[in-house]
């Protein structure tokens, strides 16, 4: 070999060379990329690899390009298991829930994966069917097995207020949508302020009281929701009618809506979210009564579609994004910190959004 053909001093050979190292013809088995030979190539050291491969700041832009183009032409990608082993954080974060499928929980989990991203870490997301003491349980230990720093709890059904379910003690976690601060670190909306607010707008336009659809009994939510339109009405001094029972679904608000169509006196209606909200538009468009003419009617979520329903429906937003957030924020403390779950809750504002399904009472 001659010396043009000599491998220069620490530079890695490009091309064929090193391929033929790992991939040559015979059925040698490929050898793994290491960053020492990311280093090589790019002609730094491997702590300015480690630096970049780990997001850290402070690599010249032109040093980090170049050792980002290193990583391409060699196929390098970071051993995010061996990093996790020797520095004891696998930067990934659980998610355990219950019901994906609903607007609140789909909304939280995407803004909790959105700015988990920001920060470097990745979502493992492990839904469960039933929310009892044992699932939940199960969920964590399989959460443990798969190496997370952390674990965000989204059980919107209020079964953490019940002494028989707890979480495993030591473990970084937040919980959303339960009534556990006692116990627990929990962000959530502030169901009652914005219940609140729904009730008193219809209030001041002059209706005598407010109808109420709730949501499921069992959910925490739901529940909160309930007690504040009943409290509201009470320290009004207006008659509390009775209330009608939803399962979040615009099937159950269209059930309620023809009940309520030609129920004496009914002329305002706060509905415990935007979808059953949708389905009581319906049938009170069936039944040939005008909203708001004859019946204003507010919501609950702010749900994206909410602003196109006829008529564009007044509702109270809740800020799913500053919820996802927060949660991140205090799981990222608590390992940053090395501290255990502080308990107490972070109640995230609501807003009014008035649109125009709500109205003065017909004279």
């Amino acid at each position: 070999m001659d010396r043009g053909d000599r491998e220069q001093p620490g530079v890695l050979p490009r091309g064929g060379a090193h391929r033929g190292a790992s991939g040559v013809p015979g059925g040698r088995r490929k050898q793994r990329v290491s960053m020492a030979d990311v280093a090589r190539l790019a002609g730094v050291s491997s702590q300015t690899v480690s630096r970049v491969s780990n997001g850290y700041p402070g690599v010249i832009d032109a040093t980090r390009e170049q050792v980002l183009a290193a990583m391409r032409e060699l196929g390098y990608r970071p051993n995010s298991a061996a990093r996790a082993l020797r520095y004891g954080q696998f930067n990934t974060i659980g998610v355990i829930l219950f019901g994906l499928a609903s607007t609140g929980n789909s909304r939280t989990v995407d803004a909790i994966a959105t700015h988990a991203a920001a920060e470097g870490y990745a979502i493992t997301l492990m839904p469960i069917d039933v929310p009892t003491q044992d699932n939940v349980l199960g969920a964590f230990t399989r959460m443990g097995e798969l190496a997370v720093d952390a674990v965000i709890v989204i059980l919107e059904i209020h079964l953490l207020d019940a002494a028989t379910v707890t979480l495993p003690p030591g473990v970084h976690v937040v919980v959303v949508d339960s009534d556990a601060g006692d116990r627990y670190s929990v962000v959530d909306t502030d169901q009652a302020d914005g219940a609140r607010r729904a009730v008193q707008h219809l209030l001041d336009l002059g209706h005598h009281t407010v109808w109420h659809v709730t949501g499921p009994q069992a959910s925490f939510a739901g529940q909160r929701r309930a007690r504040a339109w009943r409290a509201t009405l009470e320290e009004a001094g207006r008659p509390v009618p009775d209330p009608l029972y939803g399962d979040w679904s615009a099937e159950s608000g269209y059930a309620a809506g023809l009940a309520l169509a030609y129920k004496p006196g009914c002329t305002a209606v706060f509905v415990s979210n935007d979808q059953m909200a949708l389905g009581l538009l319906r049938a009170l468009h069936e039944r040939g009564r005008s909203v708001p003419g004859e019946i204003s009617v507010i919501g609950f979520d702010d749900i994206p579609d909410s602003a196109h329903f006829i008529p564009p429906l007044t509702t109270v937003h809740q800020d799913f994004a500053e919820v996802g957030r927060r949660c991140v924020q205090r799981v990222l403390l608590q390992i940053r910190e090395g501290l255990a779950a502080r308990p107490g809750t972070d109640l995230v504002p609501t807003r009014l959004v008035v649109r125009r399904s709500t109205a003065a009472p017909p004279a």
